[in-house]
């Protein structure tokens, strides 16, 4: 449960007028440079000559009766009760990988750790109506990812998103985007799922308000959250028309390397597989290939220090296969959180992030300092990198 600030609702308010669209969102925002200036009395009587659709006209005039108060107070108190937290995208908390993304949600409301969201991860996507192979293959590969330290990202549908849900949810590594606001669960049968991510550290995210129905079009919208979010996108099994082709093209789209794992050439379950190895995808059988291919400088390096420099690398590739027994803490002491969130995986120097966040360079050394020590970052050429913890 939360408390709404003044920024907070604002953004509430201009995204419950507009329905969720995107375009009218930032079409205002940007005439008017603010979402608070948009919703100025003055520039009300400017939308109208904005183009925007007639519903958002009717829904801004019913807005000021008192009918229209009490349903928007409804919403904000939906939101309180249902939300852990929100991220704005001009805030610091927004993860920054969706920002590259012209069509990323202004606003996301979350349950769970926040956290989780900066963190790496892998998107396991497929069909609804798995083979038994197929969802066991996805638990698997769910399962050893989320050992490796990536977080596991999926939609909450069922069968493979099932499947890749509970095998992160062993090392407590479970994001799920879902089509619906957070007030419900679809489909109504993986409500005990979604209680267990929460129960394991995880995270529930959606850019709906309360109330908003699992309606088709939302889909397609979710899954480009779930694809944006992560480094890559595996499809583990889809038939010919699967949804989780969309999502794969959204990710090859977003220019996020999209894997799929093949099977029998006469199976049906596996023709969506088959058609994205043709069309480029990258074929896997181990997840181990994953984590080559989506293998970070900042990872390696990492390992470089955890190692003596004159081992030979088969003997580095065996240690990064070792198993990992217990999940540690993701969590990030509050004093160094937003520093961690400005460093990404190319590289800051110090002067630039001292100028970013206003710290002094001497305050800001002993932050870093702390991060490294935690594992959280690294000092490479002059430059300073966020990294992920190796378990």
């Amino acid at each position: 449960m939360i408390d709404l600030n003044q920024q907070q609702r604002e953004y509430i308010q201009l995204w419950y007028l507009l329905q969720h669209s995107l375009s009218a969102f930032y079409k205002l925002q940007t005439h008017f440079s603010s979402v608070s200036s948009a919703l100025e009395p003055a520039h009300l009587l400017q939308w109208s000559k904005l183009g925007l659709h007639k519903n958002h006209l009717e829904r801004l005039q019913e807005f000021s009766s008192q009918e229209g108060q009490t349903k928007f107070q409804q919403c904000l108190t939906l939101i309180e009760k249902h939300c852990d937290f929100i991220c704005l995208d001009n805030e610091n908390n927004y993860p920054k990988q969706l920002l590259a993304f012209s069509d990323h949600p202004p606003i996301l409301f979350g349950k769970g750790s926040l956290q989780n969201l900066s963190q790496p991860q892998v998107a396991v996507v497929g069909s609804r109506k798995p083979s038994p192979h197929g969802k066991q293959v996805a638990y698997d590969f769910a399962y050893y990812l989320s050992e490796k330290g990536y977080f596991i990202t999926s939609g909450l549908a069922q069968g493979i998103d099932e499947a890749a849900h509970m095998g992160a949810l062993k090392k407590q590594r479970a994001i799920a985007v879902v089509g619906t606001g957070l007030d419900m669960v679809y489909p109504n049968q993986n409500a005990p799922l979604q209680a267990q991510i929460l129960e394991n550290a995880g995270t529930v995210i959606s850019e709906f308000l309360p109330t908003t129905k699992p309606l088709q079009q939302h889909f397609p919208r979710r899954n480009r959250i779930v694809s944006g979010l992560s480094l890559g996108v595996l499809v583990a099994e889809a038939a010919q028309s699967s949804g989780s082709l969309i999502t794969a093209k959204l990710a090859a789209e977003q220019g996020k390397i999209v894997f799929a794992i093949p099977g029998h050439i006469y199976s049906e379950y596996h023709k969506g597989c088959h058609q994205l190895i043709r069309e480029g995808a990258i074929l896997v059988d181990h997840p181990e290939q994953i984590i080559e291919d989506l293998a970070l400088p900042a990872q390696w390096q990492k390992q470089g220090q955890m190692r003596e420099t004159t081992e030979e690398s088969e003997e580095i590739s065996n240690d990064h296969s070792q198993e990992i027994s217990q999940p540690i803490s993701q969590d990030i002491p509050e004093h160094l959180f937003n520093i961690y969130q400005e460093l990404d995986w190319i590289g800051i120097e110090i002067d630039q992030l001292a100028a970013k966040l206003n710290f002094s360079i001497a305050e800001l050394t002993s932050h870093l300092m702390e991060l490294e020590l935690l594992g959280l970052c690294i000092q490479q050429s002059g430059l300073y990198l966020r990294c992920r913890k190796l378990y």
